[in-house]
């Protein structure tokens, strides 16, 4: 932000009152500062899942605190794409079908590491369904992924193997997007795979740190906003987003 003492100081004598004026202008007026979505800006919200939510089988720490946010910042978007988990029984990337296996471990597999998982977001059930307190009806495409049993996906724009594509990405660029905002959970995994492929895909990409929340696991959370760092993307508040 604008430090107008420093400002202020540095004035000479003669533009001084000006400076003055200017601080007397309403902030409104400054709006030209935070990020306005148009028509060519799309919100991606991530998962907002009931198993990620509290008493989920994979809750997210502070998970539910997301809703809220990402409700108020959507009104401002035309154009809104919701993603969904969207497991098998038995899922790959579940610890329980990896005998001897826990949570959080890792596993090496054909297409790199995985870390297992409770069981979650499986297919059809209560804890693979949408927050019932999002409240974004004007929502125009869900996105369900990590359906393939033997692969994971975290991104909503390529599979875990980082070649089976979603169809996400075809679908923004027919819809002339060119820049794409990030919200959901969690931060470390989903939400920062969607923001790296977003930039591979050519989007222009903001990650709203606080309509997310991190499961960080092992310091995945500051490699996650490391990683998006040297990618490009930029890290926002929802505050910054011009209602």
């Amino acid at each position: 932000m604008l430090d107008r003492r420093k400002v202020v100081f540095g004035l000479s004598t003669a533009t001084l009152a000006t400076a003055t004026l200017a601080t007397l202008v309403p902030t409104s007026l400054w709006a030209a500062a935070s990020i306005k979505p148009d028509e060519a800006s799309a919100l991606l919200v991530i998962d907002v899942q009931n198993c990620f939510l509290p008493g989920g089988s994979l809750a997210v720490k502070e998970g539910e605190q997301v809703v809220p946010v990402i409700n108020k910042i959507s009104k401002g978007f035309a154009n809104v794409v919701m993603t969904q988990d969207w497991h098998t029984p038995g899922h790959i990337s579940f610890a329980s079908v990896h005998s001897g296996k826990k949570p959080f471990e890792t596993v090496d597999l054909p297409y790199g590491k995985q870390v297992l998982w409770p069981d979650h977001c499986v297919q059809g059930t209560d804890g693979a369904s949408l927050s019932k307190d999002l409240a974004i009806p004007h929502a125009e495409l869900i996105i369900r992924k990590g359906f393939h049993k033997d692969v994971d996906s975290y991104s909503a724009f390529l599979e875990a193997d980082g070649k089976t594509s979603t169809g996400l990405a075809g679908y923004l660029k027919g819809r002339k997007i060119k820049r794409v905002f990030v919200a959901g959970l969690a931060t470390d995994f989903c939400v920062a795979w969607t923001a790296l492929d977003a930039r591979k895909a050519g989007f222009e990409t903001y990650v709203v740190e606080d309509a997310c929340r991190g499961i960080d696991t092992q310091g995945s959370l500051a490699k996650a906003w490391a990683d998006m760092a040297k990618a490009g993307v930029k890290r926002i508040q929802s505050g910054d987003i011009a209602a």
